[in-house]
């Protein structure tokens, strides 16, 4: 929209509803590895010797680097994720709550107030680094662009529905880090199961069958060796529920945006 479509006497700059209190993302990768290596050490101390050889594998010789630890720092690297987009879910439904646009039963908006609205959006969308705006403020721009341009409410409507379109792919997008997450842990799994097979194999092969305690023996290098994939498939689990919750949470509230902006903008919109 051009510079002359924005009231001067509108205070943009006091506006600040695009701030992010988000943490930044190596910060938040860093705070997960941290609270990783703090949980197994707990785990380590705490658990029962039979659960934390499950768990840890605290009887290999590599410890504390084995297969299940490193799948409690991936699976602590997923879960951080997945906090940073609950809180962008969270910060979403912030937005519907400052008062962009009128929400009462009466109020038809013209010009001058399209004005105000669009200095108020093009402010919280100045608020932040380009590429992390908020969904409201980037619909509002968008629309009352479209609109100021075209004075059709039609064509207004369809760069809403468009601009939606986008938003929920762009939420797609921001879970691929997280869907690989899932995919690697159990991936790992299954490449420690392969690893522990192919010791208890080695450990049968130097063994004397004659042995009393052969079976025991390699029966418990056997156990050991599915262990991973058991951790690996309840980590998968919990990440993959976990997931869907906070995604559905992020399209409920961008849904929650086009709602409001169709109710409150669109459905306002008067053409002189």
């Amino acid at each position: 929209m051009p510079d002359h479509l924005v009231d001067p006497t509108t205070p943009v700059a006091k506006h600040s509803g695009g701030r992010r209190p988000l943490p930044h993302r190596w910060l938040a990768i860093g705070l997960s590895i941290a609270a990783a290596v703090a949980i197994i050490a707990v785990m380590a101390v705490a658990l029962p010797h039979s659960w934390a050889v499950v768990l840890l594998d605290i009887e290999q010789t590599t410890y504390p680097f084995t297969v299940q630890t490193v799948q409690w720092v991936v699976f602590a690297l997923g879960l951080g994720e997945l906090l940073v987009r609950a809180r962008e879910a969270a910060g979403e439904r912030t937005e519907l709550q400052r008062g962009y646009l009128p929400e009462d039963e009466t109020t038809v908006l013209q010009t001058l107030d399209l004005r105000r609205v669009y200095a108020i959006a093009r402010s919280a969308r100045d608020a932040v680094p380009a590429g992390s705006e908020r969904f409201l403020p980037r619909l509002i721009h968008r629309v009352v662009t479209q609109f100021q341009t075209t004075k059709s409410v039609d064509q207004a409507n369809a760069v809403l529905n468009s601009s939606l379109d986008l938003y929920l792919h762009e939420i797609d997008l921001r879970y691929t880090m997280v869907r690989y997450i899932i995919w690697a842990i159990p991936t790992l799994g299954f490449l420690g199961t392969v690893l522990g097979i192919a010791l208890a194999l080695n450990y049968a092969g130097g063994a004397n069958v004659d042995d009393p305690g052969f079976l025991a023996g390699l029966t418990r290098e056997l156990a050991v060796a599915f262990n991973t994939t058991l951790v690996a498939l309840c980590m998968s689990t919990v990440l993959v529920l976990v997931q869907h919750l906070v995604q559905a949470a992020e399209e409920r509230a961008l849904n929650r945006c086009g709602e409001y902006c169709l109710d409150n903008l669109i459905n306002r919109l008067y053409v002189d």
